[in-house]
């Protein structure tokens, strides 16, 4: 009885699946999916979630080139490669800035979901060309 039942899921599953790809729901290779955007794009989407006021929203705490009305409760982001040798540390710094300093005022960006994963990647790409 357990293999039948087995089978009939497993070849449920695989229409399910066979379906998804025929109807395009599913991208079959990357081509479908569109080329990955380049180093400059990224960044470029980083400054935009950075200055959005409704997302990222940096500028509300920080001093930032080329951003407009910047707050003074966080430090300027300025030489960022220097203040952050290495990336991931940057990274998890927008990501939950809670873990080095539980009395900070920034908001864990990623842990309470403001900004998804990617989202923080491409600030943390942004910020760091600073």
């Amino acid at each position: 009885m357990r293999k039948s039942v087995t089978r009939l899921v497993s070849a449920g599953s695989l229409m399910i699946l066979a379906g998804s790809l025929s109807q395009g729901l599913i991208p079959v290779n990357a081509q479908e999916v569109g080329p990955a955007p380049t180093e400059d794009e990224v960044i470029e989407q980083g400054r935009q979630i950075a200055f959005d006021r409704k997302t990222g929203n940096c500028l509300a705490c920080h001093v930032i080139e080329g951003g407009t009305l910047p707050g003074n409760i966080g430090p300027p982001l300025v030489a960022m490669k220097a203040r952050f040798p290495d990336k991931a540390l940057l990274r998890a710094q927008i990501a939950d800035p809670t873990r080095r300093n539980p009395a900070t005022i920034m908001p864990p960006f990623e842990k309470y979901g403001i900004l998804s994963s990617e989202e923080v990647n491409k600030v943390t790409e942004f910020i760091y060309t600073l």
